[in-house]
């Protein structure tokens, strides 16, 4: 039975690849009318490797970074300076970090940003893993890699008055980084620039 002008299995499937973020109808569309145009043999190697990266990829135990493993390559690292943390919203922030080469501490992946309208408070980020790490590791700054927007910079100044009283430097990227932006577009010169100059969040 067609549904929308289309028969239900491609409806079906036009309707789960729009539930994908950035994936409006009409992508959804070309995207499914891609894949039934695509041999078998390669959807079907597609399909298995979304069904093995969901299956194996994990939160690292310790930074909460997507891994392979129990404990994410960077955390693996003896070459890491472990006083040096780098608090960001998302996995992809790492990535934009480690494509720098400028960066040799750890990181801690919040999995998101304080965001009241749409409900999203300190008790649904990964606050509760960042503070166990302060009590536990020898940190002695905090670098926050929150994207530059009101939801970003919430998190930080949230950050900052929850560790700074831990005896903790909390320190901010510098300007040059696009406001409003995200970080994962941001290039790695203006990224490089944005790590050496950073600043201190409640104070110079």
């Amino acid at each position: 039975m067609a549904v929308g002008g289309y028969s239900a299995p491609i409806q079906e499937l036009v309707d789960q690849l729009g539930r994908l973020p950035g994936i409006g109808p009409k992508s959804a569309q070309r995207i499914a009318f891609h894949l039934l145009k695509t041999p078998a043999g390669d959807v079907e190697e597609l399909a298995a490797a979304i069904s093995e990266a969901k299956r194996s990829v994990r939160f690292c135990g310790r930074c909460c970074n997507l891994a392979a493993d129990a404990v994410c390559d960077v955390c693996r690292d003896p070459r890491r300076d472990e006083s040096l943390l780098c608090v960001v919203e998302d996995p992809r922030d790492v990535v934009a970090f480690e494509r720098t080469g400028e960066f040799r501490g750890l990181y801690h992946v919040l999995h998101g940003a304080i965001n009241p309208m749409e409900g999203i408070g300190p008790e649904q980020l990964r606050m509760a893993e960042l503070l166990r790490r302060i009590g536990e590791e020898s940190v002695s700054e905090v670098i926050v890699g929150t994207n530059p927007n009101l939801e970003g910079e919430a998190t930080a100044m949230y950050v900052a008055s929850v560790l700074e009283p831990l005896g903790v430097r909390v320190t901010r990227l510098a300007s040059g980084l696009p406001v409003g932006g995200d970080l994962e577009y941001a290039d790695e010169l203006t990224l490089s620039r944005a790590l050496a100059g950073r600043r201190n969040v409640l104070s110079d």
